[in-house]
């Protein structure tokens, strides 16, 4: 009973920060300005399908890129000495210590027409890029910012893999492929998936990275509830509309990597 009580404060918080928000939310999308009961505020996001659609796009391209970008990364640092980890892990997570509007910021320095990027080009005697306010740069802010978020979780896990089962593999005539492909990876797994969800979740309801690099004409889903919420068409029964199926849509994409997940690793257990 004694230890049941110590979570009464826990069950508090979730109840007033996360139940009743989500409540609320549920209560403005199935209203409108009246209050009365209505469905016309998810019949009307029938109008936003190609924002939905560059939203999940882009997020998916950026999971994928950091992933790409990732694994290797968390691989290679995974096989480093202690020392070294401890040094490249205080260097990953450096740039996390700074304020993300102004990591952002410095990604349009970097990218615009006169930034730094084209007067290095020019300098070169290269042909200038036009990358800022383009779907290309808002991919280059997530995976810069959301990067981290797949390294260490893929890092942790692969660091906790147990060497005797890759000598083992080894000594049975499983090559550095082969160890890979049928060890390695399949543990590390576990890692991949959570890494996936702590980059897209964010990446698919971003605001401020779309708004900065792609300069207002790549609006996404973060784009269109603030829109809704603080823009000139004010109309937060829409936006809560929004913002609940997009939760849902999340929530979805996490159980169903959750199933792969624990069913990938009931395969390798066997």
């Amino acid at each position: 009973m004694k230890l049941r009580s110590l979570a009464i404060p826990y069950v508090g918080w979730m109840a007033v920060f996360v139940i009743a928000p989500v409540l609320i939310v549920l209560g403005y999308a199935l209203t409108d300005a009246a209050g009365g009961l209505t469905l016309a505020n998810f019949q009307k996001m029938g109008e936003y399908t190609a924002v939905f659609s560059r939203s999940f796009l882009l997020a998916a391209i950026s999971t994928a890129l950091c992933l790409l970008i990732g694994y290797p990364a968390a691989y290679l640092l995974s096989r480093e000495k202690p020392r070294v980890q401890r040094i490249m892990l205080m260097l990953i997570m450096l740039p996390m210590w700074m304020n993300f509007l102004l990591r952002t910021y410095a990604w349009m320095s970097i990218l615009e027409n006169t930034g730094l990027l084209n007067r290095l080009l020019s300098f070169l005697g290269l042909p200038t890029l036009n990358i800022i306010n383009t779907p290309g740069a808002v991919v280059i802010g997530m995976v810069y910012n959301f990067l981290p978020f797949m390294i260490l979780p893929i890092y942790s896990v692969i660091v906790k893999i147990d060497n005797s089962l890759i000598e083992a593999a080894q000594d049975l005539g499983a090559g550095t492929a082969s160890v890979f492909r049928k060890v390695i990876f399949p543990l590390s797994l576990p890692g991949v998936l959570s890494g996936i969800t702590m980059v897209f979740v964010p990446a698919v309801s971003t605001f401020v990275i779309s708004q900065l690099l792609g300069g207002g004409a790549n609006i996404l889903l973060g784009d269109l509830i603030e829109m809704q919420f603080l823009g000139s068409a004010y109309n937060p029964h829409l936006g809560s509309a929004i913002a609940l199926v997009m939760m849902v849509i999340v929530m979805l994409c996490m159980w169903l990597m959750n199933k792969f997940g624990a069913g990938e690793e009931q395969a390798v257990m066997l």
